[in-house]
């Protein structure tokens, strides 16, 4: 394979979110073979069953995101130790109705980023439960938290150079991940 069709997405609504500061870096420092689009779920409407015979167009559309990808990156924040609801909504649609999965059987990285000293672990945790169930090939290692204090700027921009090879690690890992897989 030569690029990698990469779509990121990020798990936060917050306009000043760590986490989509991450994504962002994520696609700036990604390998010369990754072709990366980033994402919020901001335009999801919340998941309901009653609407799988007629999904919502901005539902389908997501879903075929997911599909036409190589490899999916997560970035999701922490809240009350677990996935933001706005991520599980997103994983919601896209693997409904049962059997028409779009997750099933792709590469997935998860990293996360928060304020706190374990930056989004268990989060991160839970993300991993769900996404094995959905039948993906999560990716083990790199594991990365990231405590997101003095990492960006006012701007947004990820600045703190160690980081930033944390990043890059993570990246190579995962496009070796991806091309195994696909």
């Amino acid at each position: 394979m030569n690029t990698q069709n990469i779509l990121v997405i990020y798990g936060s609504l917050r306009k000043q979110s760590s986490n989509k500061a991450l994504a962002r870096a994520l696609s700036e420092l990604a390998t010369e073979k990754m072709k990366v689009e980033v994402t919020g779920l901001d335009s999801l409407p919340f998941y309901n069953q009653d609407l799988e015979s007629n999904f919502p167009a901005v539902a389908k559309d997501f879903k075929s995101k997911i599909r036409a990808a190589d490899g999916i990156i997560i970035v999701t924040p922490e809240y009350n130790r677990s996935v933001p609801g706005v991520l599980k909504n997103m994983l919601d649609w896209t693997s409904r109705p049962y059997g028409d999965s779009a997750w099933d059987g792709k590469p997935v990285g998860i990293l996360g980023t928060s304020v706190g000293a374990i930056g989004a672990a268990l989060a991160q945790y839970h993300l991993k439960q769900i996404l094995n169930y959905l039948n993906t090939h999560v990716m083990g290692q790199p594991e990365f938290y990231l405590n997101a204090t003095d990492k960006f700027d006012a701007e947004g921009k990820l600045t703190d150079e160690s980081t930033k090879e944390h990043v890059k690690k993570f990246l190579a890992a995962f496009e070796a991940h991806v091309a195994k897989i696909t």
